[in-house]
């Protein structure tokens, strides 16, 4: 297993944490970044990103400042942005000569989709349960920003998730062009499956195979 490295990455006037690994002979280096109710350590993330690095990617996952301050509601988007760019840029900095990726878990990845659409380099985007619409609110799309990426894009989503249904999420892909959809059947929007209860950390492990293989298969 690769070690984990403990960091601080400057966001405006202030830092959030980071925990960087990087196994060695690693191919591509992921950022991620959590969803709106948990932080950088969350176990989902941590088995996430932990079955990434036994798989030779690097993995770099972030807080935002309002997490970091201990803060539940999220940073608004140019906030969230920012903290985006800098993550990026600190794992560019410790990735020389690998491409490096950008994703995250719901709000993570949403905010990670903003910030490529408004030009943050990433060579592809990994987005695990993207909230496509508030649930119960399928006319309320957050889809209009992604048609103008032309990266690599993974969406990996529970057949059950309130926040995008697999037929919802098939037009979106499609008109993208450049993105894969991988459903999880019968998992909802934390990936937990009815009557298959685990700890979230294998949750999140179970989700990297497919990682792995999509970010491995788009840098041949």
């Amino acid at each position: 297993m690769a070690s984990t490295e403990n960091i601080r990455i400057a966001v405006g006037d202030g830092t959030v944490s980071g925990a960087f690994a990087r196994p060695a002979d690693s191919v591509a280096t992921l950022v991620v970044a959590p969803g709106a109710g948990s932080g950088f350590d969350h176990p989902f993330l941590v088995g996430f990103t932990e079955s990434l690095n036994d798989a030779g990617l690097a993995t770099l996952r972030f807080n935002f400042p309002y997490r970091e301050a201990g803060r539940r509601l999220p940073d608004r988007a140019p906030k969230a942005i920012d903290a985006w760019r800098a993550a990026m840029a600190a794992a560019a900095a410790l990735s020389p000569g690998r491409p490096v990726w950008a994703g995250g878990k719901s709000f993570g990845g949403r905010m990670a989709s903003m910030a490529v659409a408004a030009g943050m380099p990433a060579a592809g985007l990994v987005l695990l349960g993207y909230p496509l619409h508030p649930p119960g609110k399928p006319d309320k799309l957050r889809d209009e920003h992604l048609y103008g990426i032309d990266r690599p894009m993974l969406f990996v989503q529970g057949t059950r998730d309130p926040f995008g249904s697999p037929d919802e999420f098939a037009p979106v892909v499609d008109r993208i062009g450049t993105a894969t959809l991988r459903l999880i059947d019968g998992a909802n929007h934390s990936f937990e499956v009815r009557g298959a209860k685990r700890p979230a950390v294998e949750v999140g492990a179970a989700l990297a195979p497919v990682v792995a293989g999509f970010v491995r298969a788009a840098n041949v």
